[in-house]
């Protein structure tokens, strides 16, 4: 794989890091999540790495993991800035010992700034990123969708680009360098079509009234005589025809450009008329751009993602995406099957693993310098 014979030390944290973590994991990188003595994580992309648990307060768990950092190219840190300074773990302290080492901090705020100190979630990088502003229906609030565009698509997706970016760098420069990935500007910069895009006829309207957040007829979810629901795509001229063919209308019954709302009740009653599997049966194989919205339950019955194995079950029913993009000759490869380690499951190993002896192992765990937990995750 692309990555393999690459370490990485992945400080526990919430979701951002994980699925940072997780992509280098699938693409092959050896990922060692250290984790806080006696703080147990919800980390549901754990499945490939390995854990040690750390006692960062102390000296020697300090000491312990400036080892371990001396013989990895990845440190992901998930903290607030200062945190990894005050521990002496900061990236002049790391780099000082290990030149080739890529540095990666994953921040909501980035590193500078007012709100560099400043706690907060998803919905609020998302809001700073003046993304979520855009997002919702017409007379409702601002609506994130759910914790996924902060999180993963501007802060865990771009950190782990820049990782790569940096070790490909690394390769001719022979040096290291520190990411400093923020989640408010990875949002607006993964936002980049929309911002530029604004004084296009796709937008100038409030929002849930322009033609990509809900406000167009032809740009919409319907709901079906089941109780489940079609997206409708049919943008373009072409692609708006063939939908209104396959429903049986002309142009004059429902104009593509005129009257949204008054078509978004006429197009409402026509979906409710037939169940999803009904309308799927019509529209597959067509250029309407018209599809079954799917729940996780339906996904790896759909002809199209079972013929491209997108998806997979691990042994506790849970459904995962398979690694994404495929590369020709080195793809990734999808850890499900692999369970997430408990806190410390793999302490021990690591530790021989990276040159430490049995004696001084063993009186790291004695001391609560390293805990290591012999209990197989349940995740």
């Amino acid at each position: 794989m692309p990555l393999r014979n690459i370490k990485v030390l992945e400080l526990a944290g919430l979701a951002p890091a994980p699925i940072c973590g997780m992509i280098l994991a699938d693409f092959g990188a050896n990922v060692i999540r250290v984790d806080r003595v006696g703080t147990d994580q919800m980390d549901f992309v754990a499945n490939g790495k390995r854990s040690i648990a750390l006692n960062l307060k102390s000296p020697k768990g300090v000491e312990v993991f400036r080892k371990l950092s001396d013989k990895c190219d990845v440190v992901i840190d998930p903290f607030r800035k200062g945190v990894m300074e005050r521990l002496k773990l900061g990236p002049k302290d790391l780099m000082s010992t290990n030149r080739m080492l890529i540095y990666a901090r994953l921040t909501g705020f980035g590193q500078d700034g007012p709100y560099s100190r400043m706690a907060g979630h998803d919905i609020n990088y998302l809001s700073i990123s003046g993304l979520l502003s855009l997002f919702g229906r017409a007379r409702g609030k601002p609506t994130p969708p759910v914790n996924f565009a902060a999180d993963f698509a501007g802060g865990g997706v771009p950190c782990a680009l820049g990782i790569v970016m940096a070790l490909y760098e690394r390769t001719q420069s022979q040096m290291g360098q520190v990411i400093d990935a923020s989640m408010v500007e990875g949002t607006a910069y993964v936002g980049s079509w929309i911002f530029r895009s604004q004084k296009s006829p796709l937008w100038g309207q409030p929002r849930g009234h322009n033609i990509l957040d809900s406000g167009a007829h032809f740009y919409e979810t319907y709901e079906t005589l089941d109780g489940k629901f079609m997206a409708v795509g049919a943008i373009e001229p072409q692609f708006y025809k063939i939908f209104l063919e396959k429903l049986d209308l002309k142009d004059d019954d429902v104009p593509q450009f005129l009257d949204f709302e008054a078509n978004k009740e006429k197009l409402s009653k026509i979906f409710k008329g037939k169940t999803q599997e009904e309308w799927s049966k019509i529209f597959d194989d067509t250029d309407a751009c018209v599809t079954p919205v799917l729940s996780i339950h339906q996904l790896l019955d759909h002809p199209h993602n079972r013929f491209q194995e997108s998806f997979a079950v691990a042994e506790d029913g849970t459904v995962a995406p398979r690694p994404s993009p495929r590369l020709s000759r080195t793809p990734g490869k999808s850890n499900y099957q692999k369970k997430s380690p408990a806190l410390g499951e793999n302490s021990r190993e690591i530790l021989l693993e990276f040159g430490f002896g049995d004696q001084k192992i063993n009186e790291y765990i004695s001391s609560g310098v390293v805990c290591q937990n012999l209990q197989k995750s349940k995740l």
